[in-house]
Parts: structure tokens; C-alpha cells; sequence
């Protein structure tokens, strides 16, 4: 079973915190899922090269502009691209899924790039109803969250090949996994991917706390629930084998560029795409001079402006300013930034200015 050493890590040169990267493999007006993906590849290298320490991939389903709906096929080809940094899923959508199926998986990534692999878990669908329908065959989509308690326990079991003499599942191995050393001659990695529950409300918050496992909180999206929900994961922690005390990441959205302007206009693009995803008009992200000409309405224009409230731009002091003031306020123990924005050039460059600011390490 993972422990604390596989969870918690240093922070680099003066960042206050670990920091780390969350990646929607992005797909720019103009731009092929090719793009992103070569893209996606060229920051883990970035990040793993200036002392980033995960690098996660988050699941999502019909949006023409995310290019992330198969995490663990990503994942694979970013562990051979990369030597050092921890990859992961933010999040694998347990209930879109059967449970052996992320074992497998996730045991296959572990030996791909063994002691590397986290498995963040999270209890939406990452879509909309339809395709959540279309993903699990059913209508039923409630049932999958309402079960989320039940289907973690049973993927827990797999990944740790302990399920009871009796049960029906006892005789299932997920391979690759623990079986595999009792076998004759069976060798079997110690290391097996640590379980994060991620969450934007209470419920995944008290469920981590009460198990004693590492919580991983949308704050980029959520970004009023974010202490009421860590307050509610600190008290409601039990020290377990994985960990003796709460730990918490926050995933935020910022965006570092070389002038403030340009930060603006980026985030604006991304803003806009906000705009026509939650209006039921999911597309490319747009270039920043079509979200500079385009006519937003009152209430499309209090949408952007609330959105950007929590999106951390501008230059790289203001960037590391940000950040210091966020983690100060959330106690969080890690940072993992998701910068959003048509073009790879500026995302590279946003992570670097990062980098640079807090002195990360070079190599």
C-alpha cells in the first residue's frame, strides 16, 4: 500500500509549497488533438525538468476543446516521455467506470513507470447527463454517485488483491497487481498507485478525511467552497496506513505571461470558452482576438468577470504574489496549476515564468 513518502513531497527553491501541473490537454481554435497531445508532452518534460512534482490528467467527455477523455492512455505515453515527475489522473471518474477496469489500468501504468503512478478518483460524471448515459449504458446516472463509497472500497480491493475468502470477487485479480507475486516465481513491484479522492464540494472532503487519504480540491472551479471543504477534510481526518496526517492539494488556475496585457487577453479567451461551455456551446478554445471582438452580454459579462476573479494572472511576481496569498489563506499543501490558453507557446511560457519566479531548480 502507498504510504506519506508517495504523497507528500519538498517544496523547490522559494515556492511555499510543492508545485505541480494539471493538464486538460487543451485544443486551441486552429489546432488538432495532435497539437494538444505534442503539446501535453513538451510541458510534463518542462515541469518535470524545473522540479514540478505531478504532473495530472483530468478526465472529460464530449468537448470539442479537451482533449483529455481517455487519462490512463495519456498517461501511458507521458511515462514514456518522462523519467522522474509523478503522473496521475485528476481524475479518473470512478462511476463512469467498473472498478477492475482502473485497476488494470492503473496497475499497467505502475509497471510501466514504476513508483510514478497516483490515482485520483472523483464521483462526477466530467460530462453531461447524455454522455454520463452514453458512458455507463444507464439512465440511472444519481445511482453512480450515491455508490461512490461502495465502488471505492471495491477498487481499493483489487488494487490491493484482498478481497475476503466468500466474496464473489475473490477468485478476480486485477493483473498487473499484487496477485502476480503469488504465483510460483512471482516477483511483484512494492509500489502500488495511492488513492486521491478529488472533489469541488463536502461530500469527497469528509469521504478522504474519514478513510485518511490525500484530497485533491477543484478550487479553479469551486473556488467558494474551498475552505469550508479543507476545514471539513481536516476535522473529519482519521490517520491511516497511507497517512498519520491530512494532506491537501488544490488545483488552481493561473496563468503567468511576459507582460500583464497578454496574460489578460489569454484569460479572456479562455473565459469566453467558459462562457459557451456552460451555455451548452462547448468548442475550441478561441483565439484571444475572437474573445477581444466578441459581444458579451450583461450576464455572459458577470460570468467572465466572476470567472476571472479566481484565475491568477499577469506577470510572474503577480503570478507568485497570487499564489503565495492563496496558499496562506487555504493552508493548502500543494499547488497544482492548470494554465489555460489557446496557444502552446504561451502555456509553455506561463509554467516557465512560474519556474523562474520561485527559483526552481533547472535540470
Amino acid at each position: 500500500m502507498a504510504g506519506n513518502d508517495e504523497i507528500r513531497a519538498a517544496a523547490q527553491g522559494t515556492a511555499p509549497v510543492p508545485l505541480s501541473v494539471l493538464d486538460l490537454v487543451t485544443v486551441g481554435a486552429g489546432r488538432t488533438a495532435t497539437d494538444a497531445l505534442r503539446t501535453s508532452v513538451e510541458i510534463a518534460k518542462l515541469a518535470e525538468n524545473r522540479g514540478f512534482n505531478r504532473y495530472w490528467v483530468a478526465e472529460h467527455h464530449s468537448m470539442p476543446g479537451v482533449a483529455s477523455s481517455s487519462p490512463a492512455v495519456i498517461l501511458a505515453h507521458l511515462a514514456a516521455h518522462t523519467e522522474r515527475i509523478r503522473l496521475g489522473s485528476g481524475g479518473v471518474m470512478l462511476p463512469n467506470h467498473a472498478p477492475l477496469v482502473i485497476a488494470e489500468q492503473f496497475g499497467t501504468l505502475e509497471a510501466m513507470a514504476p513508483g510514478r503512478i497516483d490515482l485520483g478518483l472523483g464521483r462526477a460524471p466530467g460530462t453531461d447527463g447524455a454522455t454520463a448515459a452514453a458512458l455507463r449504458r444507464t439512465d440511472r446516472l444519481n445511482e453512480g454517485a450515491d455508490d461512490f463509497p461502495q465502488q471505492l472500497a471495491e477498487l481499493t480491493r483489487f488494487l490491493d488483491d484482498d478481497f475476503p475468502d466468500g466474496h464473489p470477487y475473490a477468485r478476480i485479480h486485477a493483473v498487473p497487481g499484487p496477485v502476480q507475486a503469488t504465483s510460483p516465481g512471482g516477483v511483484q513491484s512494492p509500489h502500488r498507485p495511492p488513492i486521491w479522492l478529488l472533489g469541488s464540494s463536502g461530500f469527497s472532503a469528509r469521504l478522504a478525511g474519514v478513510l485518511g487519504l490525500p484530497f485533491a480540491f477543484a478550487h479553479h472551479f469551486s473556488a467558494q467552497n474551498t475552505v469550508p471543504a479543507l476545514d471539513l477534510y481536516r476535522e473529519s481526518f482519521k490517520p491511516s496506513a497511507v497517512l498519520s496526517s491530512p494532506y491537501a492539494l488544490i488545483g488552481v488556475s493561473a496563468l503567468a505571461a511576459d507582460e500583464e496585457k497578454e496574460a489578460r487577453r489569454q484569460v479572456l479567451a479562455a473565459a469566453l470558452n467558459m462562457v459557451r461551455l456552460r451555455t451548452g456551446r462547448p468548442g475550441l478554445v478561441p483565439t484571444p482576438e475572437e474573445a477581444e471582438t466578441y459581444a458579451f452580454s450583461p450576464m455572459e459579462r458577470e460570468f467572465v468577470d466572476s470567472w476571472n476573479a479566481n484565475v491568477i494572472h499577469g506577470t510572474a511576481d503577480e503570478v507568485r504574489a497570487g499564489l503565495d496569498d492563496l496558499q496562506k489563506r487555504t493552508g493548502a499543501d500543494e499547488l497544482m496549476l492548470t494554465a489555460n490558453a489557446h496557444t502552446a507557446e504561451i502555456r509553455l511560457r506561463s509554467y516557465e515564468l512560474v519556474a523562474d519566479a520561485y527559483g526552481l531548480p533547472l535540470g
